[in-house]
């Protein structure tokens, strides 16, 4: 069966406006006050961390697809990595699934590739995501809202929903790191695919140093190699995939199981 036969008709759309909003696009506390002219809050936030822990901000990305049903998302997923295309999929306010894949440098470049693929019939109708659309843009411009709580509202979007990723991690048993890596993508960082690169990457923290947004790692199969992978949302909780055709969920870092296997926790703020 072809991709085709399940997007919906459209026609090329410019995202920035109309942008679907699933990583929470309402604005922040409008008490907040304004800042200086020039002033790029998350710019400041990526320069103070070491140069290990920086993710570089998305560029120009494709969207495709609104699927009602899950599988739909996860078999165009699917067929593209298996053309070695970076795509991932994400369920946004609508309650649709969607597929985006690309980061590039340019409106142009993006549209050239999405262009290609139409042309060998794997995608139909798509639009560009630019990277203004992003909340990590929209914070750095206005200097207003929390890049952290909207990493967490991105990830609590996923919770209920059966996590069927196909994964960098399924030597292990887990894909978990597709939901850490969509939730920092979807917000305008790039942040990487696999967990144990995820966790050579980030600035290792404390557990008492936790933040909202940060990753929490586990060695659950024995040792301290890294296998699995969650975000910290406060409280002592995270929210995590288990395995391949579980729930997402929330999860206490003090339970036994976890307690056991923590292995280190990484921030990327």
């Amino acid at each position: 069966m072809t991709s085709r036969l399940f997007f919906l008709s459209g026609t090329v759309i410019l995202l920035f406006l109309a942008l679907s909003g699933f990583a929470g696009c309402s604005s922040q506390s409008s008490h907040r006050p304004a800042v200086a002219p020039g002033h790029d809050p998350i710019a400041a936030l990526i320069a103070d961390a070491p140069a290990a822990s920086r993710l570089e901000k998305m560029g120009h990305s494709v969207q495709v697809g609104a699927f009602t049903h899950l599988n739909n998302a996860v078999m165009l997923e699917q067929e593209l990595a298996l053309r070695g295309i970076d795509a991932y999929y994400f369920r946004d306010e609508s309650g649709l699934y969607k597929v985006r894949f690309g980061n590039h440098p340019t409106y142009a470049a993006a549209r050239r590739e999405a262009e290609a693929m139409q042309q060998q019939q794997l995608i139909d109708s798509f639009f560009i995501v630019i990277p203004e659309a992003y909340a990590a843009a929209r914070i750095s411009k206005s200097g207003r809202g929390d890049l952290r709580e909207e990493l967490i509202r991105t990830a609590k979007s996923f919770i209920g929903v059966p996590y069927r990723w196909g994964g960098a991690d399924s030597e292990t048993g887990f894909d978990c790191s597709g939901l850490t890596m969509v939730c920092y993508r979807l917000n305008g960082l790039n942040m990487q695919r696999n967990s144990r690169a995820q966790f050579k990457t980030g600035r290792e923290i404390k557990k008492s140093e936790l933040r909202k947004g940060d990753l929490v790692f586990f060695a659950t199969g024995g040792g301290k190699r890294v296998s699995h992978v969650g975000i910290y949302i406060g409280k002592g909780q995270f929210i995590h995939a288990p395995r391949t055709g579980k729930n997402v969920r929330i999860a206490r870092l003090d339970t036994p199981y976890f307690n056991r296997t923590y292995v280190g926790a990484r921030s990327f703020l």
